[in-house]
């Protein structure tokens, strides 16, 4: 079986060595093309393409997926199935071009959290498991016939960075049992139930990771944690712009905590400690950045920083 392989950032490099591991042909990785990075803008590659040509794997860098010169490269491949793990939109054209269909890897449990960010929703929404699904593509974004899951249980010390990394491994793992079902001709597709509500899971941007200090301290302690450790969220205190990357709900407060505080509000002993009050309760910073330096726990902080 020829597979042809989509992805781009490190999230689908252990699914792109896993398929290969597993003895099967990939024929062709398609990625993302090399963009400036760092101070002296040089050209990068994504972690996908640094891993096929690790690999020996040819790579296409298309710039436009929808370009005939791309199609006809695609077709030139004869791959009989796609698999895609962290790529952008495909079009009609390329997803239906091989014989057994294309697939994607998901990092949820379909057909909750949809979308660009799962990993980050399903922690801000306090969700208690997440997981992975394949699915095959078809018009609609993630809305395709859900072929294999793999549940997992978000911990409360669990935040992006740590469920991102389980779930890559136990995606790669999905994907080769996924490819391997097809392999056999054992394809369950089971159709994904839109009728019913389920949270979705919209691109993050800078205005979304915004803290609102009137909420819940339960919920912008998951809102803290679905941001941690990128993008991260910021708020302000005293004034200034942090953003806040690790916090707590305290167990107990300090006797000179005031009963009636205003949201935003802080109290701090200039040593280890630094709560905001929230709309409802307080909430303990343990880890934050000043804008323009670099990240550091609340003691190193505090022992720098005058509030």
């Amino acid at each position: 079986m020829r597979i042809v392989f989509m992805g781009t950032p490190e999230f689908a490099v252990p699914s792109l060595e896993a398929i290969v591991k597993a003895g099967f042909e990939v024929v062709g990785v398609i990625t993302a093309p090399d963009k400036p990075a760092g101070r002296g803008k040089k050209l990068q590659m994504s972690a996908v393409k640094t891993a096929a040509l690790a690999l020996g794997l040819p790579v296409l860098q298309p710039e436009k997926l929808k370009a005939p010169e791309f199609l006809e490269t695609l077709r030139g491949l004869k791959a009989d199935l796609q698999v895609v793990v962290a790529f952008r939109m495909l079009p009609e054209a390329v997803w239906q071009m091989p014989p057994l269909g294309t697939f994607n890897l998901h990092a949820s449990l379909l057909p909750k959290y949809r979308g660009a960010a799962p990993i980050n929703w399903a922690i801000i929404n306090g969700e208690a498991e997440t997981g992975v699904t394949t699915f095959m593509l078809r018009h609609e974004i993630d809305t395709g016939p859900v072929m294999f899951q793999t549940r997992t249980a978000i911990q409360p010390d669990d935040n992006a960075g740590t469920v991102y990394e389980r779930l890559m491994h136990e995606g790669a793992m999905l994907v080769v049992k996924t490819i391997q079902a097809i392999a056999a001709g054992n394809i369950p597709q089971i159709p994904q139930d839109l009728s019913q509500p389920a949270p979705h899971a919209p691109k993050i941007f800078r205005e979304t990771c915004q803290i609102d200090w009137q909420r819940h301290a339960q919920e912008l302690h998951n809102f803290v944690r679905g941001l941690a450790p990128y993008p991260s969220a910021w708020g302000e205190i005293a004034g200034q712009v942090y953003k806040i990357q690790q916090t707590a709900l305290p167990e107990m407060l300090p006797a000179q905590i005031p009963a009636e505080a205003a949201p935003g509000s802080f109290y701090t002993d200039h040593k280890k400690l630094l709560l905001v009050r929230t709309g409802e309760g307080w909430l303990s910073i343990l880890q934050l950045q000043p804008e323009g330096k670099k990240s550091m726990p609340i003691q190193a902080f505090l022992a720098g920083n005058k509030l």
